[in-house]
């Protein structure tokens, strides 16, 4: 069970180094099955952006099934298995560090085949050029936040709609 509250905090300029110095530990880990190079997204990878100070990280692989032998390497340098409602429908792998109430990076491993993953990316690198559309969303962020620290339910639909909006005016721009 969650026990940190949705904080969201001015942006933190060490977020991209704390990024950086787990991938270094992750990378060998899982590099045999990355289809394409350990990324950071959600907020905490947009300069500016303020966030939770919850560093996402996203591997992308070849195949659900054989990450499950890669788990337990990840276990032995802090990573905790934190299934994500629907992770099994989705074919992705969730894992956290230190622990599942009070994390401070969670690590999203999705399959190469699977959909979002490119959307995620694609949602990062719109509001990293576009700052109009990042103040909106941060707007909303800090809003929805501070209506209900602890309905992540509550938080993630009211994000939705303005999601889709520029997700939707992204791929246009593609």
């Amino acid at each position: 069970m969650r026990l940190d509250p949705i904080v969201i905090e001015e942006y933190d300029a060490a977020w991209p180094a704390s990024y950086r110095s787990r991938a270094v530990v992750l990378e060998p880990l899982i590099g045999p099955q990355l289809v394409v190079p350990l990324e950071h997204i959600g907020s905490t990878a947009i300069p500016g952006m303020p966030a939770k100070p919850i560093i996402d990280m996203l591997a992308v692989i070849s195949d659900y099934d054989p990450f499950i032998d890669v788990v337990p390497r990840l276990e032995q340098v802090g990573w905790v298995h934190a299934p994500e409602p629907g992770d099994d429908v989705r074919r992705r792998w969730s894992l956290c560090l230190p622990t599942v109430e009070r994390r401070t990076h969670h690590l999203h491993v999705v399959e190469h085949a699977s959909d979002g993953w490119r959307d995620w990316l694609l949602f990062r690198d719109h509001l990293r050029t576009h700052p109009e559309d990042a103040e909106r969303y941060a707007a909303l962020k800090v809003t929805l936040s501070q209506a209900d620290p602890g309905d992540r339910s509550r938080y993630r639909a009211g994000k939705a709609p303005l999601i889709a909006e520029i997700l939707d005016r992204a791929r246009r721009e593609r």
